[in-house]
């Protein structure tokens, strides 16, 4: 691998230790939220906010021609914030107000409180919906800025996002790319035994899409999925990443349906920084 290449993987690497750091102490701290589900996404915003993917300037969120990303599963909310804040659209001391009186930083994600949030979310579900309707927005205005969606795979049972996904298909918004979080567990068992969802990508590609499925933790076939998606003409692209959850805290990998909207006990947070590693 060139070196440059390795330097760029090695600062990927700091990068999700310290978001996975931020997501624990915030949600710690908090006494509330949802780390599992957090943590099994940072390889994928790692990468996109940080490996050359999306286009952004946390000192201008707004400008017309920034790509979106969409984090349909609002509950992912403390990892959302965590890329926002090591990206610089907020100080990352202001993480510590998660779910507090005052904060922007809602249990879920809202676009009117926060720069950098694309969409106000926590309904599954609706999410593709929401990015489909920017791909369209990108396509009326003549723009090359594309849209990224990030669903849960449990939050894939759900009906809406079948028929987004027969939208996106039909017209062939290949500037729009679906990251489907496949942590194979939701809120009260795993998603095998709620509604099996098998074989995902057959599925999506049934519907006109390309599709391929990674390893989500490996910041390499993340970059390599994002560079192949880029690379799709006349399609939707789906990525499907095969996570974790709580990825990084044993605690939570070793019971991942006990520990869905609930944080780390207080005493138990030192040995989950301890396990993550990450640099203060």
């Amino acid at each position: 691998m060139p070196q440059a290449r390795t330097e760029e993987r090695t600062e990927l690497e700091r990068v999700a230790r310290r978001l996975r750091h931020n997501i624990v102490r915030s949600t710690t701290e908090a006494g509330s939220g949802h780390p599992s589900t957090s943590l099994s996404m940072v390889e994928v915003v790692a990468v996109l906010y940080f490996g050359g993917v999306l286009r952004y300037d946390p000192q201008q969120p707004h400008q017309p021609d920034r790509d979106r990303f969409i984090l349909s599963k609002g509950h992912g909310a403390p990892g959302l914030y965590a890329v926002l804040a090591e990206a610089g659209f907020f100080p990352v001391e202001d993480l510590m107000t998660l779910r507090k009186m005052g904060s922007p930083l809602e249990g879920h994600p809202n676009m009117r409180r926060l720069a950098g949030v694309e969409a106000s979310t926590g309904s599954l579900g609706q999410g593709l919906s929401m990015g489909i309707g920017h791909a369209h927005a990108a396509r009326l205005d003549e723009s090359d800025f594309r849209t990224y969606v990030m669903t849960g795979d449990g939050e894939v049972e759900q009906g809406q996002v079948w028929e987004a996904a027969m939208h996106a298909g039909n017209h062939g918004l290949d500037n729009l790319t679906l990251i489907v979080d496949r942590n194979r567990h939701q809120q009260t068992d795993a998603v095998a035994k709620v509604q099996p969802l098998d074989p995902l990508v057959d599925k999506f590609e049934s519907f006109n899409w390309e599709a391929r499925e990674i390893d989500g933790h490996s910041l390499d076939e993340v970059a390599a999925a994002f560079d192949w998606a880029r690379g799709v003409s006349g399609k939707p692209q789906a990525i499907i990443a095969r996570t974790v959850k709580g990825k990084g805290v044993s605690l939570l990998e070793e019971a991942q349906d006990k520990w869905h909207g609930k944080p780390i006990p207080k005493e138990e947070e030192a040995r989950a920084l301890q396990e993550i590693g990450a640099e203060l």
